[in-house]
């Protein structure tokens, strides 16, 4: 259902002058990329126009988790020097906007992801790809064969992560304490199983984790609890108000409607230095 990826130069115009990114013309999906990491790339140019999220707002909690091994993968993904979430200016501004009717809310945003490099998505789809390497799937994925991840629609490429404007978030109560640490080899608990079950992050309650492989995490599903669908339904009206568009599959992403550069799919990586 991705369809093909073709190849093209996109010149991106900066302030300061002229720089090329790669550019492939399919339209975007929310997760990954059909082709494996190559050897060795060239610097990538400064991202245009990016900025780290908590010079706009310190106030968002960050939980980057595609720079630690508790993902799906199960390790570091390429390209995430630092555990940093990058967005165009004009998504990081809405997202100002969004906190602050949260917090009226009693609620925080918690960003999962943001700008994730083409380097990271074509990473993610070079394991979908190979046998083995499943040491997560009890907790991401616990009901759904990692053969079957493409055709089910849970990664293919290209996503718009990595055009800078889609952010993967949850609500958590402004009170909630910090939330425990990940344990490398710790108990895995499906994703799906209820909130005092599965790992205990500090988010409210959506029914099920984040980066969750499963129909129970389709925003509109009608399996989940009362609490979890308000909680969903409290977040879209947040998001979608300041101009956010949700994917019906993943209930904890949303992109930016206006973003700056909709076809533009970028390497540089998740660090400071590529904001300039």
């Amino acid at each position: 259902m991705w369809g093909r990826r073709a190849t093209c130069a996109s010149a991106v115009l900066l302030a300061v002058g002229l720089v090329t990114a790669a550019c492939r013309t399919p339209s975007p999906s929310p997760s990954l990329s059909p082709s494996p990491p190559a050897p060795s790339r060239a610097a990538a140019p400064p991202l245009p126009g990016f900025v780290v999220l908590s010079d706009v707002d310190d106030r968002i909690r960050t939980d980057i988790r595609y720079a630690t091994a508790h993902n799906f993968v199960g390790r570091p993904l390429a390209g995430y020097l630092e555990p940093l979430c990058l967005l165009t200016r004009p998504a990081a501004e809405a997202l100002r906007k969004v906190q602050d009717a949260a917090l009226a809310e009693g609620r925080t945003l918690k960003v999962y992801d943001c700008y994730r490099p083409q380097p990271a998505v074509d990473d993610i789809v070079a394991w979908a790809r190979q046998p083995g390497q499943e040491q997560t799937k009890g907790e991401f994925y616990p009901r759904v064969p990692k053969s079957d991840l493409f055709d089910k629609g849970y990664v293919g490429a290209p996503t718009t992560h990595s055009s800078g404007s889609t952010v993967d978030l949850t609500l958590v109560d402004v009170n909630a304490p910090s939330q425990a640490p990940y344990r490398p080899g710790q108990r895995l608990v499906p994703c799906t199983a209820p909130p005092g079950q599965r790992f205990a992050d500090d988010s409210v309650d959506m029914g099920t984790g984040s980066d969750c492989f499963d129909p129970l995490a389709h925003t509109d599903s009608p399996r989940v609890g009362r609490e979890a669908r308000a909680n969903r339904d409290l977040l879209s009206e947040l998001m979608t108000r300041e101009g956010f568009v949700g994917y019906d599959n993943e209930w904890w992403h949303y992109s930016y409607r206006d973003e700056p550069h909709p076809d533009t799919y970028f390497d540089a990586p998740v660090a400071r230095s590529s904001v300039g």
